[in-house]
């Protein structure tokens, strides 16, 4: 029972960080990677569908991506939502490529992206102390029923302390390097 809860406690814990690791992924460190776009959704023939289902997206070098849509009807539409988008691109169209430079970041524009990555981070702080504290919940609720005794459920207590207190470290480790990639001229 008590496994059980510490398990899926840590399950839920692993997949916060996953979260944050894709997030932080989209959070661009002045190179070019295809994942800048993924959160871009294009109108295809009436239903919005993420750009990579409708073109092919590459870096072509480390400040320019390259989108070629699949259909020639589509490279008006995906250049639209390209520029449409908060990432304040620019594509260049010839034919059916589209290539998008990436101006270099200002030193304005890494500190506001470092607060970005913080905020980030310390939500996934918050995810995480929720989830210890759902556990610890759990723990009482048994102990309540008498399911288990106080040892038993101080020694949970302390075990999922643990495991919060390593994802907390890990949330940590990961925004350090996130921060220091985009503070990297």
């Amino acid at each position: 029972m008590l496994n059980e809860i510490q398990q899926d406690a840590n399950e839920r814990m692993n997949k916060t960080i996953t979260s944050l690791e894709n997030a932080f992924s989209k959070i661009r460190a002045g190179r070019a990677h295809p994942s800048l776009l993924e959160q871009i959704q294009v109108d295809y023939y009436g239903s919005m569908v993420p750009i990579s289902q409708v073109a092919n997206i590459n870096a072509e070098d480390s400040r320019t991506l390259k989108v070629s849509p699949w259909e020639k009807d589509m490279v008006a539409v995906v250049e639209k939502a390209i520029m449409m988008s908060d990432l304040g691109l620019n594509p260049q169209t010839v034919g059916q490529v589209m290539r998008i430079p990436l101006p270099p970041l200002t030193e304005e524009r890494r500190r506001e992206l470092v607060r970005i990555v913080k905020d980030e981070a310390e939500q996934a702080k918050v995810a995480i102390r929720n989830i210890r504290r759902d556990a610890n919940s759990d723990f009482k609720e048994l102990l309540k029923e008498k399911e288990i005794s106080e040892d038993e459920s101080r020694k949970a207590e302390d075990n999922i302390q643990k495991i919060t207190d390593d994802h907390v470290k890990s949330v940590d480790d990961k925004l350090n390097e996130k921060e220091n990639a985009l503070l990297e001229i």
